[in-house]
């Protein structure tokens, strides 16, 4: 039986976190929860990549093509709000845990479906499971990294969500013309392969066990933590620095992120999300149908130009992981949405007489929104308190699951009407423009601990 050490407490858990050194330990639970995560994001874009076969196979109209892509984003918004209450009652590896479960065999379950209907509600199902392992991860990855660099360390671990999407695009390319759409589905049942592996090998957060009071099983983590660091780098641990990390205050609970100060960053964080996820979906789930049906592209080229705009989309992630300790996280966002806001409106302007035209500016808002997106799992996290941590950051999932829901719901409309697709990339370009407004009431957070942030 593990005793705790006397003064043992949520700060000294923290400071004990913050004085370890990067590690082989470290890269080796951002690497599983890494695999988790990229798998997630490929079964997150399989819809888009087999819509344009099943409108043709299914006969589907615009609004029955828009039914099938928002099923899953539906499903993704309810998983985000219960698995952030979840993640802060049982543990932010149990609910990532279950959130792989759901999402795999749901994804098996839709390689036998036979119609539209069907095959909408079982991607409901896998929505669930995506829209809450991905923000309860983010929580847990930014639990265990330590404030100097935790920009850098948390967003290297995210690039595994958009090298998830690119790679959904670039398998597509090749399985979908030769296996069809079902052999997507297959391969994204993967994850069930690393369920019961993920509960063994990942240790449950440090942050999160002394939040709730568990203080022996806390310190039980942090020793072994301890002892793999100090393994893997063959010298003794520096002394904890009691000042790095400040004792929590908030009592917890959905209450406190709509109080005080925690009240303008829900509001402000809430709108980052939705803007951001609005223009990213709304270009991503209808590119590969936009250039087959108005530029009368095959489906081969189609799915090359949107692995493209994917590949610039991860360009942008990497460029934004090595520079935001350094700018912070309010002016990578401001910049990351103005950017794309540029790229729209001048696609709107100049860009859409030809397939490739509108390849390479959606390449280049891919670029931005995609960085822009990726930063929010970084910065979400770190506005809350630990006792609601993964609330307040499955809350910005739910906002996302809204822009994810809404964005192509409003592409759908415009194409369906009629009304040319210069007006799409028009109306996209407002909202990403929105967004970089908003992103200057931004709190800044670069550099400071968790504790400091929320104390």
């Amino acid at each position: 039986m593990t005793t705790v050490t006397p003064g043992t407490s949520a700060g000294s858990i923290a400071d004990r976190l913050e004085r370890l050194p990067n590690s082989r330990w470290h890269v080796r639970v951002r690497s599983l929860i890494g695999v988790v995560t990229f798998f997630e994001a490929f079964d997150q874009l399989l819809v888009s990549t087999a819509l344009p076969v099943l409108t043709k196979q299914w006969h589907l109209t615009s609004g029955q093509a828009t039914f099938a892509v928002t099923s899953g984003s539906v499903g993704m918004l309810a998983g985000a709000f219960a698995a952030g209450w979840l993640g802060d009652r049982i543990g932010r590896v149990r609910t990532v845990a279950l959130g792989v479960a759901v999402t795999a065999l749901a994804s098996l379950a839709l390689v036998f479906s036979p119609d539209l209907a069907f095959f909408a509600g079982l991607r409901f199902v896998q929505g669930i499971g995506i829209g809450g392992v991905v923000p309860v991860a983010a929580t847990y990855i930014s639990e265990i990294a330590k404030s100097r660099h935790r920009g850098r360390f948390v967003l290297l671990y995210e690039l595994i969500f958009p090298a998830g999407l690119t790679s959904a695009t670039l398998v597509a390319s090749w399985v979908v013309p030769h296996w069809g759409w079902r052999a997507m589905f297959l391969i994204g049942a993967a994850p069930a392969l690393v369920f019961a592996f993920l509960q063994r090998r990942v240790p449950e957060s440090p942050r999160w066990l002394a939040s709730r009071g568990r203080l022996s099983e806390a310190e039980q983590v942090i020793s072994r933590i301890e002892q793999e660091v100090e393994r893997a780098t063959g010298r003794p641990l520096p002394d904890p620095d009691p000042a790095a990390a400040a004792e929590p205050t908030a009592r917890g609970g959905l209450r406190d992120l709509f109080a005080g100060r925690y009240l303008r960053r829900t509001v402000v964080v809430a709108f980052l999300w939705f803007f951001g996820y609005f223009v990213n979906y709304g270009i991503t789930a209808w590119l590969p149908t936009l250039y087959t049906k108005t530029f009368k592209l095959d489906l081969q080229t189609a799915l090359d130009y949107n692995v493209v705009s994917n590949l610039a989309g991860l360009l942008g992630c990497l460029v934004v992981a090595l520079v935001i300790d350094r700018v912070g996280r309010r002016p990578a966002l401001v910049v990351g949405l103005a950017g794309a806001a540029v790229a729209l409106l001048a696609l709107a302007v100049s860009g859409t007489g030809s397939g490739g035209q509108v390849a390479v500016w959606a390449s280049i808002t891919s670029l931005f929104v995609y960085a822009t997106n990726v930063s929010l799992y970084l910065y979400t996290p770190e506005l809350y308190p630990t006792q609601s941590r993964a609330l307040g950051a499955s809350l910005g999932g739910v906002s996302n699951r809204l822009g994810v829901i809404v964005g192509p719901i409003v592409v759908g409309t415009i194409i369906g009407s009629g009304a040319g697709i210069a007006t799409v990339f028009t109306v996209l370009g407002v909202v990403a423009l929105a967004g970089a407004l908003t992103a200057l009431f931004a709190v800044e957070t670069r550099g400071r601990t968790l504790e400091q942030l929320n104390s």
